[in-house]
């Protein structure tokens, strides 16, 4: 069997690629929005046919790759019946099986990160993927997305450590450089979780984490529960064009934008505000030459040094934060702003000029990233 383990390193999240030798026949689990290119790559040169992309839950740091995966690659979406998600192929139910060739995924609800999560355990039980439910040394968090302790942990002693001790077990995220573990190692060593921990211990624990929420979590949760759908939301009809500065239209919630055609022959005229953060602004989709970068969080503080006069276009991935940044503006009285329909996905796929920056990580704090799961 061939095996992937590829990360991303804005999210620190895991993505696994299984596929069978003989028939080339392949599932990804948990893809990553912004990683489409390389695991699309990956795909078609090793002569895969995908036969799925498996999502362990609805993610809170990163938006998934899955429909984009869907429209290249013929891929279908698989995860949890208790996901609440929309546009999937297939809603799972603990104890069916997903087959990939002579290969196949057992699947195991893991409630209690979220409602929805599963774990894939190889038929052999070689390997389990564990998502958040069970981080190497640690554990997804249980405060919000119906996540319970209680749950959690029955999830967890029940139905993970209850595997062979010698299986293999690969987390969703790894914050500290650690690729796998297997259910002896937690069983021993995991502070949470582990044979050491009672229930009432795990959630006392749980109780007082205290965490900040995912940074991403505004858009990720949503976008996630549309499968990853990334096709920016359609025009409102009949509508007049905006103001005098550039031929501005709103979608059907009202929000203003500009097309990225548009942009590009009049980038000089306006100012371009990118409201991802660093390591997206460095990343894969690059930026627009001349942007600054003001993260949505930070935005209404650096509006005050803002001309509210001057033009202003706003930029994200695909649209949602951008929209978002443009209602927010208006609200602070900028007349002319307007959000870049589509974001920096549909600049890329017009073919426009980016601004590369690759694996500069800048001024992450890599604190506030653990704090999203342990």
């Amino acid at each position: 069997m061939l095996f992937r383990q590829l990360f991303d390193l804005a999210s620190f999240t895991y993505s696994y690629l299984l596929a069978d030798d003989a028939s080339r026949e392949a599932v990804l689990i948990d893809p990553v929005f912004e990683q489409f290119e390389r695991d699309k790559a990956l795909v078609r040169e090793l002569g895969l046919t995908l036969r799925y992309t498996l999502e362990t839950h609805v993610h809170a740091d990163h938006v998934t790759g899955a429909w984009l995966l869907k429209q290249r690659c013929g891929s279908g979406i698989a995860l949890s019946e208790h996901s609440g998600a929309e546009g999937a192929s297939r809603l799972l139910a603990h104890g069916e099986r997903l087959g990939f060739g002579a290969h196949a995924l057992a699947v195991r609800a893991t409630p209690g990160h979220t409602s929805g999560c599963l774990t894939y355990v190889l038929d052999d039980h070689r390997m389990a993927f564990t998502g958040d439910s069970l981080l190497i040394r640690g554990c997804g968090r249980t405060d919000f997305q119906q996540g319970d302790a209680r749950t959690l942990y029955e999830s967890v002693r029940g139905k993970l450590l209850s595997l062979p001790e010698g299986t293999r077990l690969y987390p969703g995220h790894d914050y500290r450089g650690r690729t796998e573990t297997t259910v002896a190692e937690e069983r021993r060593y995991n502070p949470r979780l582990g044979d050491g921990r009672s229930l009432e211990q795990f959630v006392e624990l749980m109780g007082r984490l205290n965490l900040p929420y995912p940074r991403r979590m505004d858009e990720a949760v949503p976008a996630n529960l549309a499968s990853g759908v990334t096709e920016p939301e359609a025009l409102a009809p009949g509508l007049e064009r905006g103001d005098d500065w550039a031929p501005v239209r709103r979608t059907e919630s009202g929000v203003p934008v500009v097309t990225c055609e548009w942009l590009a022959a009049h980038r000089g005229e306006v100012r371009v505000v990118d409201v991802r953060e660093h390591v997206e602004f460095c990343g894969p989709l690059g930026h627009v030459e001349g942007a600054e970068l003001v993260p949505l969080a930070t935005l209404a503080h650096a509006a005050a040094g803002l001309d509210r006069a001057a033009p202003v276009v706003t930029v994200c991935a695909f649209g949602t934060r951008s929209a978002t940044a443009a209602t927010l503006l208006r609200e602070l009285g900028f007349a002319r702003v307007a959000s870049l329909h589509g974001g920096m996905v549909r600049w890329n796929e017009a073919g426009l000029p980016v601004v590369e920056v690759m694996g500069d990580r800048g001024h992450q704090d890599v604190a506030l990233w653990q704090g999203m799961d342990i």
